[in-house]
């Protein structure tokens, strides 16, 4: 039995329903189109061979798996959000891609230990409740010798200051524990903690590259209408002014509105950002 499952509380079950409600709404395939850019950037990086067999883990509407398969890799994706998954394998079918597209959850995989060559989640694992068995799963699915390649937002970098103006409007909801009592829920910018990434690493890993990576945000208009897009399109931020009244509502708009002003270096009236991430590289042993 997947020691996972054997955990897997009704405390545990509610929070992951609120976590895949968080993830379908909006609409996280249109969101994505201006961070295409970005995401290629990632992906020349990491060299992905044609053939190779590869896992996306959490996937989305398949912003990095498409690409993947165009350029020949057998590409698998898997994300919890029963949309995105539809769209990924619409895109896919369009384009008459040989690619894959499951629901699943990056804390309990349903592939086979050792399934692909290389395991890559671009700005998506981190965002599942319970690292340490993201973790494993990662290892886990990987042959031994491929490659875990992530992207992660930083604490301290352009979207972890936004994630942090959420928390300050919206405190995320009390989280379940194991029967340690030990809390199950770290906050997802610690995946962009080079510190606590060697940590959850350290095991069944023959070598660790970490390094930081600008993320290019780039909008065709200001930054109150970023705020705009993200508070219609991007789940998180969807779900942070669903939470609230009116004046609360206000309030966090101009948290936001001020961050992404701060922030912006376009003086046309467009919106020119760059956020810190954490490109993780990882061999299994």
């Amino acid at each position: 039995m997947n020691v996972i499952t054997a955990e897997m509380t009704p405390e545990m079950e509610a929070l992951k329903t609120r976590l895949k409600a968080t993830w379908m709404s909006g609409d996280y395939g249109h969101f994505a189109t201006y961070l295409e850019s970005g995401a290629l950037e990632f992906l020349a990086r990491i060299n992905i061979e044609p053939g190779a067999r590869v896992l996306d883990v959490a996937c989305g509407a398949g912003q990095t798996a498409i690409p993947m398969s165009r350029a020949g890799a057998k590409v698998t994706g898997v994300d919890i959000a029963t949309n995105l998954v539809e769209q990924a394998r619409a895109c896919a079918q369009a384009e008459n891609l040989d690619a894959r597209f499951d629901e699943g959850d990056a804390e309990m995989l349903p592939y086979e230990d050792g399934s692909f060559d290389m395991v890559v989640s671009l700005i998506g694992a981190m965002f599942a409740p319970r690292p340490e068995f993201v973790a494993a799963e990662l290892k886990r699915v990987c042959r031994p010798g491929g490659k875990i390649i992530m992207g992660n937002w930083t604490p301290t970098g352009f979207v972890g200051q936004m994630f942090k103006i959420h928390g300050k409007h919206v405190p995320p909801p009390a989280t379940p524990a194991l029967a340690s009592g030990a809390s199950v829920m770290a906050p997802p910018v610690k995946w962009g903690d080079e510190e606590i990434v060697r940590e959850r690493f350290k095991d069944g890993i023959s070598h660790l590259k970490l390094r930081r990576h600008l993320y290019p945000f780039r909008y065709p208009f200001p930054p109150s209408e970023v705020v705009e897009f993200f508070r219609t399109y991007y789940g998180p931020t969807y779900k942070a002014f669903a939470a609230l009244d009116a004046q609360n509502q206000s309030a966090l708009r101009a948290d936001l509105e001020q961050l992404w002003t701060e922030h912006n270096t376009a003086t046309d009236g467009r919106t020119s950002i760059e956020s810190e991430y954490l490109e993780v590289v990882a061999i299994r042993q």
